[in-house]
This record gives structure tokens, C-alpha cells and sequence, in this order.
């Protein structure tokens, strides 16, 4: 028997999907959504808070019946009001379910048709998909308990509820709501609440209490959500803070492995949130280091890729070392050689024509007009237009790195790139066959050095505001990591040349590099450096990092060993030592400093957190001063 409250056998459902992209894009994963929404809704409109591009707007109007683009006002609070005032009572009336939808899941991973068979026949008032158990205390208001609560990425109200007056009052009452933080407080942690105490009935598809003891199954149970069929997966498990899901033990590199095993495309996940998330975030959360084995395992020599390797050899003796190392590309490949001088050149391609052991279809030797920017400025200066050709679909970067100054440690570092990169036949045809299966893979480098330099939580050196400066300038949106970037420390890497645009259409010049002898950090070759993620990030491309089985071995201990010695005396989990101790470690500059810090901390957390709020304005005063020196060191390096 059919009730008002159970869904028609032909019923008529409409969707209000709510989206918003800061730089008015569509991602893929929308339309790919809304088609599969489309058996089961008979109209969708879509409400985009803020802009959207025309090539967006276009995808939109062929999977919506109708667009709306208002002002990013209200987050999906506003949205949703004013797409309610807009479609109208009456016309809305006409509908039995109307679902307020927005666009910070992924999905269908798991087929729709389920979920609407099950919901369907049930009667209520409204439904979800899933829900927030309660907490005490309310973690925004700080005072009282906030309610259990369907999720606000989905909310399915019946005619009942949508024709009622609570429903309109509910709506006519809303507050302005300017933050984050108020949209949760006055819609969605209050909806549940709210009409249930007006007699209407709900229910969630996957209620918290299938998965005690989580309040918060969308995000701390979302493998076991997948593996209950579960059609939607959040995209919050890609961009929170690593150290959370590190507590929780929440692998999203199984979640990403589990929403694709029944064919939901990969590409989907990383096309969105290489935007969204902060580069070093999404490669933890993801897990997305590669340990490939020297045996060839994923490679498809049917289908090379047309390559060229850009080698910077300032040291024209190290060439055969670096030959080597090229000889391992699985297919032919073009080479273009940079170096200072007409005699190193000569002795350059004297090596290459004698070195018949290597792929090389062409082969070109350059000659930089100057040595500033080194590496850097020969790549995107003197071979521009190779980059730029269209030529190619990949390019290889590695240049002849021997950093004797810092003896072993450079020794170290030198292996560490080169054996990452192109480590032996098999090897590198693995790296090559990441490509192959991933469209969307721009970038491809060994993980950050560690051992021999004082990388860790500090790589930004003295870089991060001129770099926030070169990205401003360039147009790349996406956030930087704090600590340390997500990058190719050493420079060299493979990649997409489409994914290194953003970098090799701006027309530098060698005067902006800095001179001879005063090479170092804060200068334009450590900025390039460090932006090449974030620069093809802004594209859509995303980075994996490569690391052969030996080196994994040796990295992972020693990681391991400097963890728990930097953790030996503090309590509990890294999350809770990490966010404890970091503001207080920002506010000194190290030495004795630091271990009064450190005792304050352990010792007298209360004193801990008096000291933060009183420091406020030191720590604010201390960041402009670091600002300051640091573009006074930069502009004194140009010179």
C-alpha cells in the first residue's frame, strides 16, 4: 500500500544539486554523477554558488534541466533557499521527493538502484544517506549536546515535509549564514532535530549505529560503508588533516582502491581534489608513493610514449653516468644536453656518439647563455620551446648533481635521484607505466631527502613567501603546505609537458635567477623547485612519488628511528603531540629555547596554552620580520 510518505511506483523526484568551484570549473565527476542520478529523477536543477566557466556551463546544461548561478553567498544553506524560492510551491508540490544534494562526495562507487529500492518503500517524512551521531559537547558551540543528524550532502524530503508549514518556516527563518562553522549549526546539525520533534518520521540509509562506535561513519567508516554498498564516497578523507587518519587508521589509498574495483573512474578522484586538497595532504592520505620493483611488471610496449630527456650537464665528465642512466627508458627518446662551454660541449657529444647502448633517436647539445639559475633556468629558459612543441609526452629531467660540498650527504643525494628515477630497465619502464595507466598523472619524482639534510618540517627553508609571491604571480590557486612542499628536492623528475605549463609558458629570463656564487635559498631555482606540484596541480594533473624497494628499506628505518626519538616523552598519538607542540615550537628559533618549550608542554599543559594566547602578537610580529629579511635576501641574490 502506497502512503504519502512512501515513494510512488512512478513517483516524480527532483533534485536541487548544489556546486561550488572556486575557479568555476566542473570536474568530471559531476556530470558523470548527475547522469547516473538522472533514471531516478525526473528534473535537476543545478545551483552554482559563485561562477562557472563556459566550458562548464555547457557540461552542465547537457545532464541538468535547468542551471542557476547565484552569488557564493550562504554556502548550501543560501543555495538551497533561495533554489526553493526560485522553483516555487506550487510547481514544487507537484513532486513527491525533492533531495537537496551537494557536491563533496564522489559517486556512484556502489550502484544507485539499491539505495532507492531500499529508501523508496519506506515511510517517512525524510531520509539520508548517512548520518553524525550526537556529541557532547556541541564541538562549534562549545556548550550543550549537538543532536544526531543526517548529513547535509544528502537530504531526501518527502511531499509530506515539503508542503508542510514547519517545512516553510524552517526555511523563512533561516539566519544569514556567513561561515563554515553557522551552516552547520543552523542547518545542518539542527534539520534532524528539528522535524522529527514536528512529527516527521526519517531514516538513514546507513545510520551511525550500524557502526558503533562511531558517531561519524561517512568519514572514519568509509571502507566498511563501501564494502556495506554504500554508493557515496566523501571527498573529505583526501583533504583532512593526515594526522587524524593516521589515529583513526582511515587508508584512503584502500578507499581509493575500493571505489574503483567495481569501475569508478580513478581519474575522477584525482582530477578534483589535486585542486582542493594541499599537494602533501593528498599524497599522504592517498598514499601515493609508488615502490616499484626492478623487474618490468606494468608496462605496455605497444604503446611507448614519445620522449625527451633534458639533461643539464654542467660537469660534462659525469655524462656516461648520466647516459646510463637514460639507457634504461624502455623506447627511443630525443635528447637535448645544456651546458656553460663550447669545450664541454665538444666533449659531450664526442660521449653521446660513442654510447650506441642507448635509445637516443635525436640528439642536440645547447649552450646556456649564462649559469645563473643552473638546472633550473637551462630547462625552462634554453629549452622552452622543446617544452612547449607538443612534440612530446614526456619529458626527463635530471641534470649532473654532485654537490661536493656536502661530502657524503651529496653522494647520498645524487643516488637517491638518479636510482628513484631510472634505476634499471625494469625499473624505469614501471615509472613509464604509470603514465600509460594514468592520464591524469603529471609528475612523477623520488620521495623528499631526508637522510644527510634537515629536511623534515622544514623544507621550505627560507622559500615559502617568495613562493607564495611566483604563485600569485602565475595564477596557481592552490594552497601550499605549510612545513614542507610536496616536490622534486634536487630537480629532476618526469613529466607530462602539458602538466609543467603553468611554469614553462611564462617567458623567464636569466637576470631574474640569481648570480653566480650566491645560489641558494629564497632564489628563483628553489621556488621553481618547489612549485612544480603545485603548478600542475593547478591544471588538474597529479603527482606520484617513485621509490625502488632498496631505497624504500633504507628510508623507512631510518624515518621510523628519528619518529620515535622525536616522540620519546610525549603522551599519546602524533595527532594530539603534533598540535599540542607546534605552536609553541614556532614561537622560538630553536636551541634552548625549544627545550623550555618542550617542558612547558609536558609538564604544565594549562601554562602551555596561557603562554600561546598571550605570545599572539609576538608570533604575528615575528612572521612579518622572517617576510621582510627574506625578500631583503632575495632581492640582494638577484644582483
Amino acid at each position: 500500500m502506497t502512503t504519502e510518505n512512501t515513494f510512488p511506483r512512478n513517483g516524480r523526484r527532483v533534485i536541487f544539486y548544489l556546486l561550488y568551484d572556486e575557479r568555476g570549473n566542473v570536474d568530471d565527476y559531476i556530470p558523470y554523477k548527475l547522469e547516473r542520478l538522472r533514471p531516478f529523477a525526473e528534473h535537476i536543477v543545478v545551483i552554482v554558488n559563485g561562477t562557472v566557466t563556459d566550458a562548464g556551463r555547457a557540461t552542465l546544461d547537457r545532464v541538468a534541466d535547468e542551471v542557476w548561478l547565484r552569488d557564493n553567498i550562504g554556502f548550501d544553506v543560501g543555495g538551497y533557499a533561495m533554489a526553493l524560492e526560485q522553483f516555487g510551491e506550487e510547481r514544487l508540490s507537484a513532486f513527491d521527493e525533492l533531495i537537496l544534494m551537494n557536491y563533496t562526495w564522489f559517486g556512484p562507487v556502489r550502484p544507485f538502484e539499491p539505495l532507492f529500492e531500499r529508501m523508496n518503500a519506506l515511510e517517512v517524512g525524510f531520509w539520508g544517506i548517512t548520518d553524525h551521531g550526537p556529541t557532547d559537547p556541541n564541538p562549534l558551540s562549545l556548550k550543550g549536546v549537538m543532536p544526531s543528524h543526517i548529513q547535509s550532502h544528502w537530504i531526501a524530503a518527502r511531499r509530506s515535509l515539503f508542503v508542510s508549514e514547519e517545512w516553510k518556516r524552517y526555511w523563512r527563518e533561516m539566519p544569514a549564514i556567513t561561515s563554515y562553522s553557522e551552516s552547520i549549526l543552523h542547518h545542518e546539525s539542527r534539520f534532524t532535530e528539528y522535524f522529527e520533534k514536528q512529527g516527521h518520521a526519517y531514516a538513514v540509509a546507513y545510520p551511525h549505529e550500524d557502526y558503533a562506535p562511531s558517531m561519524h561513519p561517512a568519514f572514519d567508516n568509509a571502507m566498511t560503508l563501501l564494502d556495506d554498498g554504500c554508493p557515496v564516497l566523501k571527498r573529505r578523507p583526501f583533504f583532512h588533516d593526515p594526522l587524524y587518519l593516521d589515529r583513526e587508521a582511515i587508508i584512503g589509498r584502500w578507499l581509493v582502491e575500493s571505489a574503483t574495483s567495481t569501475g569508478y573512474p580513478e581519474r575522477f578522484i584525482w582530477q578534483s581534489m589535486t585542486r582542493s586538497a594541499t599537494a602533501k595532504v593528498l599524497h599522504t592520505n592517498a598514499s601515493m608513493m609508488e615502490i616499484l620493483p626492478s623487474q618490468e611488471v606494468g608496462y605496455d610496449r605497444e604503446r611507448p610514449l614519445r620522449t625527451v630527456a633534458i639533461v643539464h650537464a654542467y660537469y660534462d665528465d659525469m655524462m656516461d653516468e648520466l647516459l646510463d642512466r637514460l639507457a634504461t627508458i624502455p623506447a627511443t627518446f630525443d635528447l637535448v644536453v645544456t651546458t656553460t662551454t663550447d669545450e664541454k660541449a665538444d666533449s659531450i657529444r664526442a660521449t653521446i656518439a660513442r654510447r650506441h647502448d642507448v635509445p637516443i633517436g635525436r640528439s642536440e647539445v645547447r649552450l646556456v647563455e649564462s649559469n645563473r639559475g643552473r638546472d633550473q633556468s637551462a630547462f625552462y629558459v634554453t629549452c622552452r620551446d622543446v617544452l612547449l612543441s607538443g612534440e612530446y609526452e614526456l619529458v626527463v629531467k635530471i641534470h649532473s648533481k654532485r654537490s661536493a660540498q656536502d661530502g657524503q650527504a651529496g653522494t647520498f643525494f645524487k643516488r637517491q635521484q638518479l636510482e628513484n628515477l631510472l634505476e634499471s630497465a625494469g625499473y624505469t619502464a614501471n615509472v613509464f607505466g604509470l603514465f600509460q595507466r594514468e592520464p591524469g598523472l603529471g609528475v612523477v619524482y623520488p620521495p623528499m631527502i631526508h637522510i644527510g639534510y634537515p629536511t623534515m618540517g622544514n623544507a621550505w627553508f627560507t622559500n615559502f613567501d617568495f613562493a607564495e609571491e611566483v604563485k600569485e604571480m602565475l595564477g596557481i590557486r592552490v594552497a601550499l603546505d605549510e612545513s614542507s612542499p610536496l616536490a622534486p628536492y634536487g630537480g629532476m623528475f618526469i613529466a607530462r609537458p602539458e602538466a609543467l605549463a603553468v611554469l614553462a609558458d611564462h617567458e623567464w629570463d636569466f637576470g631574474q635567477y640569481a648570480a653566480e656564487g650566491k645560489y641558494g635559498d629564497g632564489t628563483l631555482s628553489h621556488v621553481q623547485e618547489r612549485l612544480v606540484t603545485y603548478a600542475a596541480a593547478e591544471l588538474g594533473y597529479h603527482t606520484r612519488t617513485v621509490a625502488n624497494t632498496g631505497y624504500a628499506a633504507i628510508s623507512h628505518t631510518f624515518l621510523e628511528y628519528k619518529l620515535d626519538q622525536m616522540s620519546a616523552g610525549l603522551n599519546g598519538y602524533a595527532y594530539d603531540q603534533v598540535h599540542a607542540m607546534r605552536p609553541l615550537v614556532r614561537l622560538v628559533d630553536g636551541g634552548q629555547l625549544r627545550v623550555i618549550a618542550y617542558l612547558i608542554l609536558r609538564f604544565h599543559p594549562i601554562l602551555s596554552k596561557m603562554l600561546l594566547v598571550a605570545t599572539k602578537p609576538l608570533r604575528a610580529r615575528r612572521r612579518r620580520q622572517r617576510k621582510a629579511a627574506n625578500k631583503i635576501r632575495r632581492d640582494s641574490r638577484t644582483e
